[in-house]
């Protein structure tokens, strides 16, 4: 900016000197002298010297350069090369920073003089330049605006992408941690339910058994690792086309039976209501991560799953008669918790977590009958 301030200031020195030295020559050729010669050059000046300050206040210098121009082409007919070409640049640099109407009025008066049988040479040539300087200035004002918004919506459609992008890894951490993590869990306590259980089985097979369920731990282990890079800042969203429901909880429920040879069982209060198929995914979710929690964290736990439906709401109740949380669990719990409460958060719904009155764990959350979107917080 300050080189180009620089480079204008030069063009109207420049230009003032050539007015100067065009005036000085006219009137020495034509014999005139005294205060004739003195007011024509004072216009030569006033014609180009705010040409210096166009960038600063480019309503201002335009305006008084057209005055002066104006006066130097009417009374005096002293109008200069220099003079018509600050004219000309005034009126640019006005149409691409100032007021667009402002530049086409002050190029008006010369279209005016060209029409009022004004034949002076540089009269004409500045009636058809003064217009077209300013509507190049309103053009290039235009183009730059266009790219400018163009920018703009360039970086917002980038933030879209991105924010859309951390939403599907969240999406896909979290059905990752909800199936998978709830099937290899399922492998590590199948594995070690059958080495404990299997009466003369070989040490060479219990080995096997112990060296599988080390693996899905394992496996376990390195899984949440990698949901952890997912999830890292972004925000989960709920699934747009749910497939499991509450009809699904008996096969669920069958499966940690089976599972882990320990008793679960579903309990049902109140009628049934028509649930919206967001809430039935939610509450499906909710009790499969709380099984697998159990299986984890309570091997050998018994677990109760309450359906309790009342007006409009569906309330989920999830205990083991476990050991119940260790001391050092993390505030708010883990990743499994956090996701119970982003599902129940995503539908409307409210979820708590803790030590059960008398022992275990327990999991409550309130759904309403039909999903509302998660209020801000």
């Amino acid at each position: 900016m300050r080189e180009a301030d620089r480079w204008v200031g030069v063009g109207a020195a420049v230009a003032a000197a050539g007015a100067v030295g065009e005036c000085v020559a006219r009137t020495s050729a034509s014999g005139v002298s005294g205060r004739f010669a003195a007011a024509m050059v004072l216009l030569a000046l006033a014609t180009t010297v705010p040409l210096a300050f166009v960038r600063q206040n480019p309503a201002v210098a335009a305006a008084t350069v057209t005055a002066a121009t104006t006066v130097a082409v009417t009374p005096f007919h002293a109008l200069t090369v220099g003079g018509a070409c600050a004219q000309a640049a005034v009126l640019h640099e006005l149409g691409r920073r100032g007021p667009p109407v402002a530049a086409a009025l002050l190029a008006l008066p010369y279209v005016a003089l060209a029409l009022a049988h004004e034949t002076a040479v540089l009269t004409l040539l500045l009636a058809a330049a003064a217009p077209a300087a300013a509507w190049s200035g309103i053009a290039r004002r235009a183009r730059d605006e266009a790219k400018a918004h163009s920018a703009v919506r360039e970086r917002l459609t980038g933030s879209l992408v991105e924010h859309t992008a951390r939403g599907e890894r969240a999406r896909i951490a979290r059905e990752l941690h909800d199936v998978v993590a709830h099937h290899i869990s399922m492998v590590a306590v199948q594995a070690e339910t059958a080495r404990l259980t299997t009466p003369g089985m070989p040490e060479a097979g219990a080995a096997k058994l112990s060296a599988i369920g080390d693996t899905a731990r394992s496996a376990l282990t390195e899984m949440r690792r990698l949901l952890g890079v997912l999830r890292e800042d972004a925000e989960a969203e709920p699934p747009r086309e749910p497939q499991p429901g509450l009809l699904q909880l008996n096969e669920l429920l069958d499966d940690a039976r089976d599972t882990s040879g320990t008793g679960a069982r579903l309990i049902v209060r109140g009628a049934a209501l028509e649930l919206d198929p967001g809430v039935e995914l939610a509450a499906y979710r909710i009790v499969q991560e709380a099984l697998t929690n159990a299986r984890r964290h309570a091997p050998g736990a018994a677990v109760d799953v309450e359906l309790h439906y009342d007006e409009g709401t569906l309330a989920l109740r999830i205990r083991d008669n476990g050991p119940g949380p260790p001391p050092a669990s993390p505030p708010g719990g883990g990743l499994g918790l956090l996701g119970m409460r982003e599902r129940a958060a995503a539908v409307g719904g409210e979820l708590r977590t803790g030590p059960a009155y008398g022992g275990g764990f327990l999991v409550e959350t309130i759904l309403p009958a039909n999903s509302a979107p998660e209020q801000p917080r």
